[in-house]
């Protein structure tokens, strides 16, 4: 059993059999980011948000670094917002911006957090600004799916 293995499991929609190999190794090293990251990732895929959170924040404690920390401050922020916690949300996202100022994936996400804390004006502008200033981002089109379905569910938590 590997990282490796259980991401392929997971992207091939075997979701529970890599958290299950992730949970196996961690109990063997429980302070590596990346094994933290993907067991978050796959908590967050099941449905369970709660039990995602504590596995995000050991991962972002741990020095991920890349694309790897970029991903964990994304799924953190977005499992925040979508199980109400709008504040540690936008706390987040706040850190992910200025650790990341290019990636406007946080800024979308952001607004969409703005806005469920009724900061309608500020949400729209930080949209209408990136959709301005970076039409067709490459870091935008990575989470197209996930933003085109929270669009019509911005009022909902799970």
């Amino acid at each position: 059993m590997n990282i490796q293995q259980a991401i392929n499991l997971r992207e091939s929609g075997k979701v529970d059999e890599a958290l299950l190999i992730i949970m196996e190794l961690i109990r063997q090293h429980p302070h590596r980011g990346d094994l933290n990251y993907q067991a978050a990732w796959c908590n967050d895929l099941l449905g369970n948000e709660h039990e995602a959170i504590p596995f995000y924040l050991r991962a972002i404690e741990s020095g991920l670094v890349d694309d790897d920390l970029k991903g964990a401050y994304l799924g953190l922020g977005s499992t925040y917002r979508a199980i109400g916690k709008y504040e540690e949300a936008r706390r987040t996202f706040e850190i992910a911006i200025d650790l990341f100022p290019k990636n406007n994936e946080f800024y979308v996400f952001k607004a969409m957090t703005l806005y469920n804390l009724e900061e309608y004006g500020d949400a729209f502008k930080i949209l209408l600004r990136t959709i301005a200033d970076f039409p067709g981002d490459e870091n935008l089109e990575k989470y197209k799916r996930a933003i085109y379905f929270y669009s019509d569910k911005l009022e909902e938590t799970w």
